[in-house]
Order: C-alpha cells, then sequence, then structure tokens
C-alpha cells in the first residue's frame, strides 16, 4: 500500500483591507499572504477499499462531506478518474476558527499529496479552480511563501520573499470568531471605493523589500465586540514585537519579532492561551517541504 505523509502549514495576513461587497454576495479583498512554520500533518494512503476513509485526532472536526480534506479528495479522486479508494489521517495543530488557514492548508495538502501519492500531471488552472472552488484561501497554499491575493483572495500573485522573522502566534483558549460573523460587522462600514491612496500604499507594501507595518480591515471591527484581543495585540507590541497584527479574521493575534528568543520570552505572558513561537517560511522553504513545485 502506498502512503505519504506531507505538512499542511498555517499563514497569517500581513495586510488586509476589504474594499466593498461583490455582486455575488463574496467581498472585494486585497491581502498580503505570508506562510508561517506552524502546521498540521495529513498522511495519505491508497486503498484497495473504495471510498474515502478520513480519521482526525480533533474530535470536534467532522470527518465527512463536510471536512475540507474529504472534500478536497474527494473532487481531486474524481479528476483523476482513480479507482483505488483512499486512506486520509489528518494531525491538526493548526487551531481551527482562529484565523489562521488551517483548513484551507489541509485542502491544498489533500490534492497535492494525491497527485504526489498517484504520480500523476495535472494542468495548474484546473488544479487551481479545484482549490478556488473549496475555498478562498487555498490557491495561496498552492505556493506558499508571500503573495498578494485580490478577488475574493483566491486570485494570487508570488511576492519577493521577505526576510526570516519570528513569529509568535497567540490563539485565546475559548474566544472564536466566525468568519461570518466578522464580515457582517464590517460590512456596514463598506462604500463601494476606496480612495486612491489606500490602494497605491497597499501596491507600495506589496514590492517593499522590508518588513513594514501590518494592517487587518477586520481588527477595528472585532476588537470593538472582542476587547481582549485588542489586550494581546498591545502586549505583544510591549514584548518586543516589531508589529503585531489580528490573523485573517481572528481570534489569534500575531506578532512579529526580528530575535526568536524574544518572541519565546513573551510567550511566556500568555499562560491561558495556546501560543506559538514560530518563523516566516520563504516560498522555497514551504515548495521544498511539501516536495512539491508549485504552481506559480
Amino acid at each position: 500500500m502506498q502512503s505519504l505523509r506531507i505538512p499542511a502549514f498555517a499563514k497569517v495576513n500581513l495586510c488586509l483591507d476589504i474594499l466593498a461587497r461583490r455582486s455575488d454576495g463574496y467581498h472585494e479583498l486585497r491581502t498580503i499572504f505570508q506562510a508561517i512554520s506552524l502546521h498540521d500533518t495529513l498522511e495519505l494512503s491508497l486503498t484497495r477499499k473504495p471510498g474515502i476513509l478520513l480519521e482526525c485526532n480533533d474530535p470536534s472536526l467532522p470527518l465527512g462531506r463536510e471536512n475540507l480534506v474529504w472534500r478536497a479528495l474527494d473532487a481531486m479522486r474524481r479528476a483523476l478518474r482513480l479507482r483505488s479508494g483512499i486512506r486520509a489521517a489528518l494531525h491538526k495543530r493548526i487551531p481551527a476558527g482562529r484565523g489562521l488557514g488551517g483548513g484551507s492548508s489541509d485542502a491544498a495538502a489533500a490534492l497535492i499529496g494525491l497527485l504526489r501519492l498517484t504520480g500523476r500531471r495535472f494542468p495548474a488552472p484546473r488544479l487551481l479552480a479545484i482549490a478556488s472552488r473549496l475555498g478562498a484561501d487555498v490557491p495561496f497554499f498552492l505556493g506558499g511563501g508571500r503573495a498578494l491575493g485580490v478577488g475574493r483572495g483566491d486570485e494570487i500573485y508570488p511576492l519577493p520573499d521577505l526576510p526570516r522573522r519570528a513569529v509568535l502566534v497567540v490563539s485565546p483558549a475559548v474566544l472564536a470568531v466566525p468568519t461570518r460573523d466578522a464580515y457582517a460587522w464590517v460590512s456596514s462600514t463598506l462604500t463601494d471605493r476606496r480612495p486612491a491612496s489606500k490602494i497605491s500604499s497597499f501596491c507600495a507594501l506589496c514590492w517593499s523589500p522590508q518588513w513594514s507595518a501590518l494592517s487587518n480591515g477586520f481588527e477595528k471591527a472585532v476588537f470593538a465586540r472582542h476587547p481582549r484581543l485588542r489586550t494581546i495585540k498591545r502586549k505583544l507590541l510591549q514584548g518586543g514585537a516589531a508589529e503585531a497584527a489580528l490573523a485573517g479574521s481572528g481570534s489569534a493575534v500575531f506578532g512579529v519579532f526580528p530575535d526568536p528568543a524574544q518572541a519565546r520570552r513573551t510567550a511566556r505572558w500568555f499562560p491561558d492561551d495556546r501560543v506559538f513561537a514560530v518563523r516566516t517560511l520563504s516560498r522555497k522553504e514551504y515548495l521544498r517541504a511539501l516536495g512539491w513545485p508549485g504552481v506559480f
């Protein structure tokens, strides 16, 4: 029986600008993704018994069609016209529902892993289309590193890697922010157009060779409803973070540190939360870890 293990890395958003509500019900975004070394692990095997069997160490996650890994494997199995069955074992470490992209990354790892396992070639445009249908963040995880996301966040343009930095992720133990709620909170404040200076500033950040100020369009609305997240951000900055921001729509908050030792010391300031002292990943490191050439 063939099998392989593949990591599924988390992400943070260095900038996230919510421009307007689209006619399809989604929101128009401009964001800069950055892969970090925190990861889940997915083990895949081909079996003689047809169907998809998914196992997971997190009992709170569904194991059928509601799970993105299951849906990714099903979509790729159909696209490849596989007759064999698939056994998948997912070991979760990325906290679910915290804005770190764990589910989307797991789905991308499932797509990549099944292609590696079968040794099959697949056109990049078709793979990206499958990824986009699974979720807006999934296409980013086919390439990793640092990248610009536009549209729903699913139209990806690779950006030059920045110098490696330590990242401290603080995941509140019990506080979750549903993505649907976060978008509802900011929708009432949106206009159809943003000032040209805002877009110009965002573009400048894309091509800056240095770490610049982090920003997240969800922060004002999310922090107003969950003040503790603002407190976490303030403590990260007090602990020596050069920058700090909400991760995606939350509820995790992360700080970027020039010194890994400082990040580890600051982690002790959050005894009641899950903390992860990790680092940024370049695109080359990311793709090497996945054993994958990428699609961009």
